[in-house]
């Protein structure tokens, strides 16, 4: 009987799980979409290129959609028990609503678990992917790096050589020269141009020149022997504009798959965290000795200096302000503020130098912490979920959707909050990570107990005879329009 109920009941749970988790990626994907579009347009990207962009970009969201999918998913299924009478029926049939909720709390801890090890071991590689795509598509023409006076042969098929490039942006050049590399069977062909310039073409995948004042040599005997080419000369035409485009698309599409940043601590598994960490530590120790040495010298030097000025005027004669004069009153009053403000100058400094330490170290703490406290999250939601949907006996996308975006407002709230503190060096990154698990755990665990004593907590009535006392002290009473 039990494994029949168990199967039922998580099949009522994956029922809305895998649409709500179909919903929300596809929100995430169109944010991402929205706020990368200026990197897309204008590219000259594939449909192709730009659907793994986004695949490299959607998995990373994961770690963030799927506790809320777990929270939306646990609400929706124990409210549709509970408004088709399922829970009272089994309720009576002796079942515990915490026998109900453990095999959904095993698929969650399952689900939490592959959160982890999805986190750990598959987000890093996309992370990767789809920052250097990211920062490959950016560069209009990333593969293409002319320099002046040198032979380039990056173009696919011809060897191009520019005796200068200047102007906006480096589009106009001078001196043009290219050369096509044909084979045995193919026309050679050589142009020559005194001035030209890039020009943007309509298809990103060409580069476009546009040519001004030179020639075109090409010979017409391509295949033939080499008697006919000796018994002519090659045809030569004289241009005052050309325009020419050049195929580079396969030269773009493999700079935009080529991985140029490896270094950064998103691209990192848990234990490679902890050897990043550790490094972090070790230089900010060592950084901050040198600046409080710095710091501390300076102070001394400042005493010191201020302690022989006062034995000097001690071995001579006690000086009193109001026996200077306004200009020596002015001098030592101009110096002592001097010196203090060098000083506080040289702390304003430090403090800034210091900030970004403090920023990078907290960001590799957090983000290596949330691998882990996302995981938690998923039970925790889960609890809170599976909690309120018993009690509000409401199922469908209305009520439950609402309760649950609110909740996870809060938790993103208190997680952002958190996070800026830990960034700013006002809170210990650790603790600014369990943060919101621990400000949501015992709050899933009051629901849960409150669900288990069937407590009526969303009961309209319940309130209204609450403030009944007071609204009654406000209110007149009326008399009935038959006794009037």
């Amino acid at each position: 009987m039990f494994k029949i109920l168990d199967r039922y009941i998580i099949k009522t749970f994956f029922g809305p799980f895998f649409f709500i988790f179909s919903v929300l990626f596809f929100i995430f994907i169109v944010n991402i979409i929205w706020v990368q579009l200026g990197q897309f347009m204008g590219k000259g990207l594939t449909t192709f290129q730009i659907v793994k962009l986004l695949f490299y970009l959607g998995v990373s969201v994961i770690s963030m959609v799927l506790p809320l999918t777990i929270l939306l998913a646990s609400i929706m299924s124990f409210g549709e028990f509970g408004e088709r009478y399922e829970l009272a029926a089994m309720k009576a049939a002796g079942i515990s609503l915490t026998r109900v909720m453990t095999p959904l709390l095993g698929v969650a801890t399952v689900l939490a678990i592959m959160l982890y090890f999805f986190s750990n071991d598959i987000i890093p590689d996309f992370q990767r992917k789809a920052k250097n795509m990211l920062f490959n598509i950016a560069q209009t023409k990333p593969a293409l790096n002319f320099t002046p006076g040198q032979f380039i042969d990056q173009l696919p098929g011809y060897m191009v050589k520019f005796d200068k490039i200047y102007g906006e942006d480096g589009k106009d050049i001078e001196g043009v020269f290219v050369h096509r590399k044909a084979s045995t069977f193919e026309n050679q062909q050589t142009i020559v141009a005194k001035k030209g310039k890039f020009v943007t073409p309509a298809n990103k995948n060409f580069l476009k020149l546009e040519l001004y004042d030179g020639y075109v040599t090409e010979d017409n005997f391509a295949g033939k022997g080499e008697n006919v080419r000796l018994k002519q000369p090659d045809q030569v035409i004289k241009f005052d504009t050309l325009v020419s485009h050049f195929d580079v698309s396969e030269l773009i599409n493999k700079a935009i798959e080529e991985e140029q940043i490896t270094d950064d601590y998103r691209f990192q598994t848990y234990s490679e965290l902890n050897k990043t960490i550790q490094k972090s530590k070790k230089d900010n120790s060592s950084y901050f000795n040198t600046v409080n040495g710095d710091v501390l010298n300076q102070v001394n030097s400042m005493v010191t200096y201020m302690d022989k000025s006062k034995s000097k005027i001690a071995a001579k004669q006690q000086i009193k302000l109001d026996t200077v004069k306004s200009e020596k009153k002015l001098e030592m009053i101009s110096n002592a503020y001097n010196r203090m403000d060098n000083l506080k100058a040289t702390l304003e400094t430090k403090n800034s130098e210091i900030n970004p330490s403090i920023k990078y170290f907290s960001k590799v703490v957090m983000y290596q912490q949330r691998i882990v406290t996302y995981s938690f999250t998923c039970v925790i939601f889960f609890l809170i979920g599976a909690s309120l949907g018993s009690i509000i006996r409401k199922g469908g996308m209305g009520l439950p959707v609402i309760i649950a975006i609110v909740i996870f407002i809060i938790f993103y709230i208190i997680n952002v909050g958190m996070e800026n503190l830990a960034w700013a060096g006002k809170m210990n990154p650790y603790l600014a990570s369990w943060l919101p698990n621990m400000v949501l755990f015992p709050f899933g665990v009051w629901m849960t107990y409150k669900a288990l004593t069937d407590s009526q907590l969303f009961d309209a009535e319940k309130y209204k005879s609450l403030l009944k006392p007071i609204t009654k002290r406000f209110s007149k009473s009326k008399e009935h329009k038959r006794y009037q």
